[in-house]
């Protein structure tokens, strides 16, 4: 569904994102997982067609985003780490101002923003200030724009930073039934975030990939992953000792391969 090929970003001497290659299929959540400067959110950016990179390509089913222009961009829904909401305005207002932006024909525009405030269970404060609104409702708000054109792709920046722990809990349900109808890609540098929500894992270290696979191959799901230091096993598979090389704090114990 999504391929990334060679991507670099470089500024001036500094090369931020280092000849990135990865594919992501049909109906995964993806979870993009590196420290803070890994290049997590320069890698979004480019997979949105915000960022030109300085070299290689992304595929959204066979057509360059570079190339396909706005057909192909209309596939993908984008919340960045900050959301781009209005303090000023309610969701719904806010809403029917995106779908305005995103071409969404202006008869379809109230269902289309109905659809999306029950996609994210924001109805009942549909016609409350945004800026009245708690953290965890504004980035409901950013969810729903990004849902609001019922993109293929469905990227997600960091939506978990900040909140406080029921808000966390219901944005990851969210999250959860989003990749039921969609491909959704979530960054975070936290891995308990990834391990929440995610089936298919991304490791980025200094804007290089580190490794890539399953979830139950890289870091064995409950029983049989172990994220306390110090834990070992004396026959990790390949990725996990990449894993393991890039997230110290991790000590993964599978004895299944995984090849990037």
């Amino acid at each position: 569904m999504l391929e990334a090929r060679e991507l670099t970003k470089k500024y001036g001497s500094r090369t931020v994102v280092d000849h990135l290659s990865f594919t992501i299929r049909e109906r995964q959540i993806c979870g993009f997982l590196g420290v803070n400067g890994a290049g997590k959110s320069t890698t979004m950016n480019m997979l949105t067609g915000c960022l030109a990179p300085t070299s290689g390509d992304v595929l959204l089913d066979g057509v360059s985003i570079l190339d396909g222009g706005s057909a192909v961009r209309q596939k993908i829904g984008y919340l960045p780490e900050i959301p781009p909401v209005y303090p000023e305005m309610t969701p719904r207002e806010y809403l029917s101002f995106v779908a305005a932006l995103k071409a969404v024909p202006k008869k379809q525009i109230p269902q289309a923003v109905d659809r999306a405030l029950e996609a994210t269970q924001i109805t009942a404060v549909r016609d409350r200030l945004i800026g009245n609104l708690s953290k965890g409702y504004r980035q409901r708000v950013g969810i729903s724009q990004a849902v609001l054109a019922e993109p293929e792709l469905v990227i997600l920046d960091e939506p978990t930073v900040g909140l406080d722990p029921e808000q966390l809990l219901q944005i990851r349900q969210l999250i959860t039934e989003l990749g039921k109808t969609h491909t959704v890609i979530l960054s975070s540098h936290i891995l308990s975030e990834i391990q929440a929500v995610c089936t298919e894992l991304l490791v980025v270290v200094q804007g290089r990939l580190a490794a890539c696979g399953g979830l139950r191959e890289l870091i064995p799901a409950v029983p049989g992953w172990n994220c306390a230091p110090g834990a070992e096993d004396s026959r990790p598979s390949s990725s996990c000792s990449r894993l393991r090389r890039s997230l110290p704090i991790c000590a993964c114990r599978s004895r299944t391969s995984s090849t990037c």
